[in-house]
């Protein structure tokens, strides 16, 4: 099957700020992660990841984030036309 690349915006709420949320994906998905940005407080945690991998294992990956009460997003890339 082929791999494919999804970029995604990750929310977390204040309860799993200090969990190792990215390792546990990593451990427990066939699915590789790139953290391509984050800023994390004591409140929130948001960072920009991209996971590749087959299509039904990242959709799995992002089920369970969901599950976790992390909201997922895509990143929306805009490109300014002329």
């Amino acid at each position: 099957m082929a791999t494919q690349s999804s970029r995604l915006w990750l929310s977390f709420p204040a309860k799993l700020v200090t969990q190792p949320v990215i390792y546990e994906l990593g451990k427990k998905f066939s699915i590789t992660s790139n953290i391509r940005q984050a800023s994390v407080t004591e409140e929130i945690g948001i960072m920009s990841v991209e996971l590749n991998g087959e299509r039904e294992e990242i959709t799995r990956a992002i089920q369970w984030l969901e599950s976790l009460a992390i909201k997922v997003e895509p990143v929306e890339i805009n490109t300014i036309e002329g």
